[in-house]
Formats: C-alpha cells, structure tokens, sequence
C-alpha cells in the first residue's frame, strides 16, 4: 500500500486531545470549523506552529509539529489546496470526515518539533511538560 506523509500543526490544547487518544487521532472539529487541514510540508507546518502557535493564548503560546501516515487512496479523495507560498498545501478534509480519516491514519501521530513561545506559562499538563522536556533543542 501507498502511503503519504501528512503534517499538521497543533498548540497545546489540540495536542493534549491527541495524546488522550494515545497518539491515534486528531480531535472532532468545533462547530465553527468546517474543515481538517492537514498540511503537505514539514517547513510550511514549522512555519505554522512557530509563527501562529506561539502567539495564540489559547494554546499557551506552544507549537508542535506532528507526522502521520495515510494510505495515498485516501488523500486522492480529499482536494489539495495552495493558501499561498509554493509549499503551503493543504488536504481539505470536510470535519463530518474527521472520523472516517482518523481510522485510515497508519500507526501512531508523532511529534517532530515543538515551539515554545516567549509568553509560553508552564502547562498543567503533565505529558505536555514531558514532551517539551523531551524535545528540547
């Protein structure tokens, strides 16, 4: 089977959600999100979590980078979209979707990088504290 190397950036809430699902799937979309935008490029996901995560208070000013595999066949059913740059492509993934694309997600997400921002408050999650100890540069 083909499979293809998607990226998304998440801040903090996004991810405690991610690790409560023992790194399996990404969280429902809120009412006022009608899509799941996972991204095509490391670089272009870097950009995001470093430029938007790290000044976003609602996610405690961190960004992290996560990995996931799904099968090509899948990503084929979904358009990709340009929002910019060259390398800011998107898979459109309608949110009433989510579920159907989490299950087809190969193995576990993993986090590459994390940004921590200068407003950054210690989290009151205790994995996320592990996970920024673990990845410090």
């Amino acid at each position: 089977m083909k499979t293809k190397t998607l990226y998304r950036p998440v801040g903090e809430k996004e991810m405690i959600l991610i690790i409560e699902s023992n790194f399996k799937k990404f969280p429902p979309r809120l009412e006022w999100q009608p899509i799941f935008y996972p991204v095509l490029d490391e670089y272009y996901a870097s950009e995001i979590a470093e430029k938007w995560n790290t000044r976003d208070e609602a996610g405690n000013y961190l960004g992290f980078v996560t990995k996931f595999e799904v099968s090509q066949e899948l990503v084929s059913k979904y358009p990709t979209q340009n929002v910019g740059a060259k390398n800011h492509n998107e898979l459109w993934v309608p949110s009433e979707d989510l579920e159907n694309f989490n299950d087809a997600i190969l193995g576990n997400i993993e986090v590459l990088i994390i940004f921590v921002g200068e407003n950054f408050k210690k989290s009151k999650n205790a994995d996320i504290e592990n996970l920024i100890k673990k990845n410090k540069f």
